[in-house]
């Protein structure tokens, strides 16, 4: 029986997710500052005297305030690497222009560098800076590390750092929204999102779901316990 595959049933692609597309990171980062700065906010107004009404009215200010700084935020920030990485390829562009024989030296010792034989490296750099349209896409991805065809979206940033932080910020809010007092319910509630968002995250990251959920409640405990002891220390009988 012959070890050689068919090169008919022979897999020739394979999916892979979404890893440049600008909201992952603004989502995961949103749903978590959401989650572990109102409920410290939460906490150190519970711990400054603060119940009921002025709760709910602190929490909710943090949740607007803090999502629209958020997507405001990340939207400039993405807009800016957008714009860099533009400045970027526009210099590319030009050098290819007026030194073409110095960008096709430098492609060829790019490939070389990478262990192609010097012959095919020419060979192949060559082949690509046939046609400029090809050219600058191929210089750009080989010197800068970017897919200049795959750039991150500032409105998707900003949409998933908004909404992830909102969802993040209501959680600690909860129980007061549903006329629960003390700090304990929304304690309760918030540890399970951090773990729960802690897993999954790991589960996206491929990390294990234990390590994940670990990690959140840690920082995010350690967070809202400084915050309520700063509130107990100052706190001036809110009511």
């Amino acid at each position: 029986m012959s070890s050689t595959a068919d090169p008919r049933t022979a897999e020739l692609h394979h999916a892979h997710r979404d890893v440049t597309g600008g909201w992952l990171r603004p989502a995961t980062f949103g749903v978590m500052d959401g989650l572990v700065s109102n409920f410290s906010l939460v906490a150190g107004v519970v711990g400054g005297g603060a119940t009921g009404g002025t709760v709910v009215l602190t929490g909710l200010a943090g949740l607007v305030a803090g999502a629209c700084s958020m997507a405001t935020g990340e939207y400039t920030s993405v807009s800016s690497q957008r714009d860099l990485t533009r400045a970027e390829i526009d210099i590319e562009k030009r050098e290819l222009e007026r030194n073409p024989d110095d960008e096709l030296r430098e492609l060829t010792l790019m490939y070389e560098a990478k262990g192609l034989r010097p012959e095919l490296a020419s060979e192949v750099a060559r082949e690509l800076s046939a046609k400029p349209d090809v050219a600058w896409r191929v210089h750009v991805r080989e010197e800068l590390g970017i897919d200049p065809d795959d750039l991150p979206s500032p409105w998707t940033a900003a949409a998933s750092s908004f909404v992830a932080f909102a969802v993040g910020a209501l959680v600690p809010l909860l129980p007061f929204v549903l006329g629960l007092s003390g700090l304990v319910p929304s304690l309760i509630l918030s540890a399970l999102a951090l773990a729960a968002v802690g897993a999954g995250i790991a589960r996206l990251t491929a990390r294990p779901t234990w390590f994940g959920s670990r990690r959140q409640l840690l920082l995010g405990g350690l967070s809202a316990a400084v915050t309520y002891a700063v509130g107990l220390a100052l706190g001036t009988g809110l009511s």
